[in-house]
């Protein structure tokens, strides 16, 4: 190669890995983004502690839904949710980060409007009490812990509404109910990740009696996990990973954004011998990083067997 020819070379190179990127992003943001997916996993029934006897016949459905992070014009989203409650799940589970914008509730409303007629259970992580903030998209790729704005959401709306349809606030509450033909032991925290749980004020075993125990929270911090486990709960179940968001080919996830290593970043995993641990990668993204590679958007419908 000549030297005069040496630097068209490296601009048309450089053009190129411009271009890759540019079409990247406007996948990652365009395609991606609404790309929506449903996972179907069973759960066989984990052995000790409450859940250990043999359960009703049959199978406990729950839609496990995480990280809304709903904006008003989002339709596309609101109509996929709301099309979920053609599942009938027995139980629908919302891991919080429901809000992505000051005026979303009615959106996150009409988006689960339908599921509301469902038993459901939730906890909230800190994006629903806190509006979003503009920030580096690449800081997400750090795994730095980022301090929630102060401008306060109105999710005690949301929430009373929530209740008001029958669904069940599980912060930091121990919760006894029946959900299909399962009697049901469910509690949960505040969102660990900027330090709002108490597990203290829910600690102890399940209710023995009770066909399966579970445990919920927003951030899937290690610490929270292992003393639901040493409670007794067989199921724990969290969002906020947003599956790392932004994957290597395969989902291979760079970051968790919290404690938990990357091989569980989402989908089912065993946490102890006997506590499983689903893990959601959620519905949506902040509104100032909507990306999304090798990491779609999806909820889940786990049949406990």
């Amino acid at each position: 190669m000549s030297e005069s020819s040496l630097p068209r070379t490296i601009g048309r190179a450089t053009a190129a890995a411009a271009g890759l990127g540019a079409a990247t992003a406007v996948y990652a943001n365009r395609v991606e983004l609404n790309s929506f997916r449903l996972h179907r996993v069973r759960l066989p029934r984990l052995p000790g502690g409450a859940g250990a006897a043999p359960g009703p016949g049959r199978p406990l459905r729950i839609l496990h839904i995480s990280d809304l992070h709903m904006t008003p014009g989002q339709r596309r989203k609101q109509r996929w949710v709301a099309d979920l409650a053609r599942l009938r799940p027995d139980l629908v589970v919302n891991t919080g980060d429901n809000l992505g914008a000051m005026d979303a509730v009615p959106a996150v409303l009409r988006a689960l409007g339908p599921l509301l007629e469902f038993p459901g259970v939730f906890v909230f992580g800190t994006n629903d009490y806190f509006a979003p903030r503009p920030v580096n998209p690449l800081t997400y790729l750090t795994g730095r812990k980022r301090r929630p704005s102060e401008v306060e959401l109105p999710w005690r709306g949301m929430r009373a509404a929530f209740i008001e349809h029958g669904w069940r606030d599980a912060t930091h509450r121990r919760l006894e109910f029946t959900a299909g033909d399962w009697r049901l032991a469910v509690t949960g925290v505040d969102d660990p990740h900027h330090g709002l749980d108490d597990h203290a004020a829910v600690a102890g075993p399940p209710n023995p009696d009770a066909d399966l125990a579970i445990a919920l929270t927003h951030s899937p911090e290690p610490h929270v996990l292992d003393a639901f486990a040493a409670d007794g709960y067989r199921l724990a179940m969290a969002g906020h990973t947003h599956g790392g968001q932004v994957c290597l080919p395969g989902g291979r996830a760079l970051v968790t954004n919290c404690g938990l290593d990357a091989s569980r970043v989402a989908g089912l995993s065993r946490w102890t011998e006997s506590m499983a641990l689903h893990v959601s990668n959620g519905l949506g993204t902040s509104p100032y990083a909507p990306v999304r590679l090798f990491c779609p958007p999806s909820a889940t419908l786990l049949e406990v067997v």
